[in-house]
């Protein structure tokens, strides 16, 4: 069956970007169009394909089966013709990898693995995306990103992806400097100030949640839930909540003395960090690049 002629780039743009998102609003948004624009584009693309791409589960969209298949030969084809557009610019030296950076390994990691990348491959882009571990996934699926490095996603979320492993990483409970319980038992303390949580989306929230049943303290309900440095960080400036945060993000306010580390007696507190692709993802010598320069630091 040949495509059918009427189907635009701006309709498979909009369907891997919804594929992604899962929320019209926000792709509308995003590519700066009307949702009534967006829903009718996508209406457009699944007449002339003749079968239903989504399903709505309370607000988002979700993929149907034929939506799923859809989306992986699009996501392949604008590769392809985005690759091959870029050949052609007078300025396309040496193309561009896109990274999708959770916050873990946003704040010493990556930093470290750019600056020598640039060095080996002044002609190659990094393309960084940064967001939530769910958007990120999402956008790893839907072709937008090579690769993401971060912690390992759930088991249920590993079909088709493959994850090499960099290094485990802590779960910290931390403060301000000067906080006036530091010394109290733990669970004395959750109950007694704000408590700042990773959100039901991250990752890390599950083992979180675990640590506090064991306390007792399932029901804790918390004042903010956020991974953002710059917001965790500043609520513990301004007052005497504590945050529950991988240590990747916080390490230079820990090692600067800004926060401190509030023991939590417990060694579960932990995850697997490294770099989750697509097992059909085609590589290239720079992605190559990129991968041994993330295991050297990881080691180092």
């Amino acid at each position: 069956m040949i495509m059918h002629p009427a189907i635009k780039l701006r309709h498979i743009r909009a369907f891997l970007d919804i594929a992604a998102s899962g929320n019209l609003s926000a792709v509308a948004a995003a590519q700066g169009v009307t949702q009534p624009a967006l829903s009718r584009s996508l209406a457009e693309l699944e007449d002339l394909l003749g079968a239903p791409l989504f399903l709505r589960e309370k607000r988002r969209l979700v993929l149907t089966p034929e939506g799923a298949l859809f989306r992986h030969h699009a996501s392949l084809g604008l590769q392809a013709l985005e690759a091959g557009a870029g050949a052609l610019r007078p300025d396309a030296l040496g193309g561009s990898i896109r990274v999708g950076i959770l916050p873990t390994a946003a704040a010493q990691l990556f930093p470290r693995v750019a600056v020598r990348f640039a060095a080996l491959q002044p002609r190659t882009i990094l393309k960084i995306e940064t967001g939530p571990h769910s958007y990120l996934v999402g956008q790893l699926r839907g072709g937008a990103i090579d690769l993401m490095i971060g912690r390992m996603p759930d088991p249920g979320e590993m079909a088709g992806m493959i994850f090499a492993h960099l290094y485990e990483e802590d779960i910290v409970l931390v403060a301000r400097k000067g906080h006036p319980l530091a010394g109290a038992p733990v669970a004395t303390l959750l109950q007694s100030v704000p408590v700042i949580l990773p959100p039901e989306g991250a990752v890390i929230r599950r083992a979180v949640n675990d640590f506090l049943a064991v306390l007792g303290l399932s029901g804790l309900r918390p004042a903010v839930e956020t991974v953002a440095l710059a917001v965790g960080r500043g609520l513990l400036a301004a007052s005497d909540s504590v945050w529950f945060i991988s240590r990747g993000v916080v390490v230079d306010e820990l090692e600067r003395d800004v926060l401190i580390e509030l023991p939590t007696g417990v060694r579960f507190l932990s995850g697997a960090v490294g770099i989750t692709r697509l097992q059909s993802q085609a590589s290239s010598p720079a992605i190559e690049q990129l991968l041994r320069l993330c295991m050297d630091e990881a080691r180092a």
